[in-house]
């Protein structure tokens, strides 16, 4: 049975195309991809991202069971601080990445993957043998990510809280289009600015209305999933099940800055082992050079046309006008400047690493 989100309908009526994605009815698109992606870069759009899963940890031993499942150090954390993490499985690879807010002392939530909701819950729950309170929250909560350069003033009208001073990775709490306890978060997905609102369910018409109302002369649209990964892919943000999953190492897929060695959490010491040791492939951005569109699992190889990685994720890049993508390649490819080829049906297809973010600021 395909999931439907509380704002399903208002998509359909709107004219989206509705897709599966992980269980849902999403929304990929509306007028477009180049023209959503093109209003969130430069005014402000507004994504229902309420298919992903959070999760509320309480309870007196509630931070060490995140500090035991997670990667990242969680006791650096303050009220209103978010954090960026991931769980790591015991073999290397990775359960999912996620976000940890600090509500309180004994109080977090943690925001996991739409795909991974059942998987993450079944993991933490695996290690709460300290009688963490656990709750599932994801069914009963919406979520909508309000990004790009006029978010804070298209939103301001419906808060007293100061949304332009908010720093990055904080939230508050209050009362958002009349409604009381919404959590906004200054985070997204998109390297374009704007904010993250969390809500119950029966006052999804009510804020989506609002916030459009509020918006309407900052030039205000709906965005679909499509732009939502053209947006991440200029900002070089890892797709879980593309670019990191069970198999890949997170100090490969370079997320060694949240992999915190201060501390003992699940397979740590084998990943400080692979730390010390070097790992022996990395994740690359990379622009064409030749024209071609590089899509996930492609092959990459060399000027003799040996394999030396993969394709994760790519795109045609709507602000830059060329094709990017993201890729594991052996270590000795991985240097900014260094030429690499695609096999797109059975041709090399020239391209160059470049560093990451795409899109520069």
């Amino acid at each position: 049975m395909m999931k439907n989100t509380a704002l399903t309908e208002k998509h359909i009526a709107l004219g989206a195309k509705m897709v599966p994605f992980a269980g849902y009815n999403m929304p990929v698109q509306y007028e477009g991809i180049n023209v959503e992606h093109a209003t969130v870069r430069n005014t402000v759009g507004v994504f229902d991202v309420s298919h992903m899963g959070e999760f509320i940890l309480k309870g007196e031993h509630a931070l060490d069971l995140i500090q035991r499942v997670t990667s990242n150090d969680a006791s650096k954390l303050y009220d209103g601080k978010i954090q960026y993490s991931y769980l790591p499985n015991e073999d290397g690879g990775i359960v999912d990445d996620l976000l940890v807010y600090r509500i309180d002392e004994k109080t977090y939530m943690l925001v996991v993957n739409a795909s991974n909701i059942d998987k993450d819950w079944n993991w933490i729950q695996k290690f709460n043998n300290k009688g963490v309170e656990m709750h599932n929250i994801s069914d009963q909560t919406s979520l909508l990510a309000i990004q790009g350069p006029k978010a804070a003033d298209a939103l301001q009208s419906l808060t007293d809280m100061d949304l332009a001073s908010m720093e990055y990775y904080t939230f508050k709490k209050g009362k958002f289009a009349g409604v009381d306890n919404v959590l906004v978060s200054a985070t997204g997905y998109t390297g374009a600015g704007g904010f993250e609102i969390y809500f119950e369910n029966q006052y999804a018409d009510q804020i989506w209305e609002a916030v459009f109302e509020a918006g309407a002369e900052f030039g205000i649209k709906p965005i679909g999933l499509g732009a939502r990964d053209t947006l991440r892919l200029e900002m070089g943000f890892c797709l879980y099940g593309n670019d990191i999953d069970e198999t890949t190492s997170p100090l490969e897929a370079g997320l060694g800055w949240v992999t915190k060695f201060t501390k003992e959490f699940t397979n740590s010491a084998a990943l400080l082992a692979q730390k010390e040791a070097g790992v022996a492939r990395k994740l690359v951005g990379f622009e064409m050079i030749d024209r071609g569109i590089p899509r996930h699992d492609y092959i990459v190889v060399d000027a003799e046309g040996n394999q030396i990685g993969k394709v994760t994720s790519g795109t045609q890049s709507p602000s830059l006008q060329k094709a990017i993508g993201i890729a594991y390649v052996t270590k000795d490819f991985a240097k900014e400047g260094t030429e690499i080829f695609i096999d797109i049906r059975n041709n090399k297809v020239k391209a160059k690493i470049v560093k990451f973010p795409f899109l520069k600021k």
